[in-house]
């Protein structure tokens, strides 16, 4: 399994980023499959320490979907662009499997998982604000770095 950490260890660079962006609103994009294969998208939260931890209430739709299947995709919040386009942040993805994870000692009932990470992508712009950078990693191919006009 990929924790955060392991990612934070190998692409300092672009978690910082990715985690710059996710902490920055609390209400993430969650998708999920539903039973026939189509794309369910939910609110959710996370947790991002050594590993990207989320909750999900019992009964829940999203918590039957990753039941029986547990690939997920994780969008950051999104906020508004400011004016000046060479503040704008970006946004940050995350793609992985859910794994079981025991429930916090505080944590209301529900089920509980980490992230097994394998895609981080950070989508923004060059110094300049004229070309879209997408910087993305994965387990095993490192970190790869795409400009467009």
């Amino acid at each position: 399994m990929t924790r955060w950490k392991d990612v934070a260890a190998e692409a300092p660079d672009l978690a910082a980023l990715a985690r710059a962006v996710f902490t920055a609103g609390t209400n993430k994009t969650l998708a999920t499959l539903r039973a026939d294969g189509s794309p369910r998208i939910s609110a959710t939260e996370c947790e991002l320490g050594d590993d990207v931890t989320l909750g999900m209430m019992p009964g829940s739709r999203k918590l039957l979907d990753v039941t029986r299947d547990p690939r997920v995709a994780l969008h950051s919040p999104t906020l508004e662009p400011p004016s000046d386009m060479q503040q704008w942040a970006g946004d940050a993805k995350l793609a992985g499997v859910l794994e079981p994870a025991p429930r916090p000692e505080d944590g209301p009932p529900g089920a509980y998982f980490w992230l097994d990470v394998r895609e981080v992508v950070h989508t923004g712009l060059d110094e300049a604000a004229r070309r879209l950078v997408v910087t993305s990693w994965h387990p095993g191919r490192g970190v790869t770095r795409v400009e467009r006009d």
